[in-house]
């Protein structure tokens, strides 16, 4: 399924500075109208896998739209051609969410058909070849339950194995985020705690003391970002809280946990989908001391990743007068952060 040679994207690098970007996805190109919604993992094997919706004819949510994966075996310094992995004619196959099971090496990836079915397909290869995607619909969402999205960027994986996607949903007129799990490698999947209204597009990731954070899209009408605590895996969650340091355009942000002592959070820092910024916490979530500008213009959706030489992958919607332009990776060492 990969069509080509490794091939080099322009790159847009300050290697003084520790940091190398360079354009996965260039709307327009390869056939698609628009790429969006991106989402990176590493493989078991080092090989990182950068997601995104390519979208067909237009930049709507809806419509005709794919999945599209590009891989790197050299930790981001080269990149195959794109592969596309989930094709369903005039349907909208999106959302993506990928997690590795660390246990076994399949990458699973749940995704969503039109924002109404839930599938999930599953790849043995480090993402060379994926099977076909199998309806989990019945096991994952209520049937009073309309619009649904998987993700986007990736789920996790707990210390004890089990694997837990974020995700959201609207009932009757309200937004709420939520996530599914499975206990058994992916052989099943179980619906999980639901998080209080006004939630929305969220993310995961496990503390040092194995409670789980959960940071989520607000329509609360504040700007800034919700998150909340789980102290049993996602089966139950504690209320909804706002944390007045995160600001937010209403928008998809990321957060992924870099070591034992650091947590990165990653979003557009602003009011309006620009200022793509990169942050760390040292205590568990609940302040995020140091931060940095990953790009001042404008930016929408991220996901974070850690390479196996503990490089970090931020892959983020970047453009010069419109976020939508490029799906672009940004890689850059911890040191980067105390760089002027």
């Amino acid at each position: 399924m990969i069509g080509g040679k490794v091939q080099m994207k322009k790159k847009i690098a300050n290697e003084n500075a520790q940091i190398r970007q360079v354009e996965l996805f260039t709307s327009g190109v390869d056939g698609y109208h628009t790429y969006r919604i991106p989402a990176i993992v590493v493989a078991t094997d080092g090989t990182i896998l950068a997601f995104c919706e390519g979208r067909k004819n237009s930049a709507r949510d809806d419509g005709d739209i794919d999945l599209a994966l590009k891989r790197s075996f050299d930790n981001g310094i080269t990149w195959q051609n794109m592969q596309v992995i989930a094709d369903d004619g005039d349907n909208t196959m999106g959302n993506p969410c990928p997690v590795v099971d660390r246990d076994t090496g399949v990458i699973w990836l749940p995704l969503c058909k039109n924002n109404d079915r839930v599938y999930v397909m599953k790849s043995t290869d480090n993402g060379a070849t994926w099977s076909n995607p199998v309806d989990i619909t019945k096991d994952v969402k209520l049937s009073s339950w309309g619009w649904y999205a998987t993700g986007p960027g990736h789920g996790i994986q707990l210390k004890n194995g089990r694997l837990v996607i974020p995700c959201d949903h609207r009932e009757s007129k309200t937004l709420h985020s939520h996530v599914f799990y499975s206990d058994d490698h992916g052989c099943s999947w179980k619906l999980g705690g639901v998080l209080g209204e006004d939630t929305n597009e969220c993310e995961v990731v496990e503390t040092r003391a194995g409670s789980l954070y959960i940071n989520m899209r607000s329509y609360k009408g504040n700007n800034r970002r919700a998150y909340a605590w789980s102290k049993d895996g996602g089966i139950t969650w504690s209320e909804v809280f706002e944390d007045e340091t995160l600001i937010e355009p209403v928008c998809q942000a990321s957060i992924v946990r870099y070591d034992e002592n650091r947590v990165l959070f990653s979003n557009p820092a602003n009011t309006k989908r620009e200022k793509m910024t990169v942050r760390v916490s040292y205590d568990g979530c609940r302040t995020w001391t140091v931060s940095k500008v990953l790009n001042p213009g404008p930016s929408g959706y991220s996901d974070l990743a850690i390479a196996p030489d503990m490089t970090i992958c931020c892959l983020y919607e970047r453009g010069e007068a419109d976020y939508r332009e490029t799906i672009t990776v940004a890689q850059f060492n911890i040191e980067w952060f105390s760089k002027t």
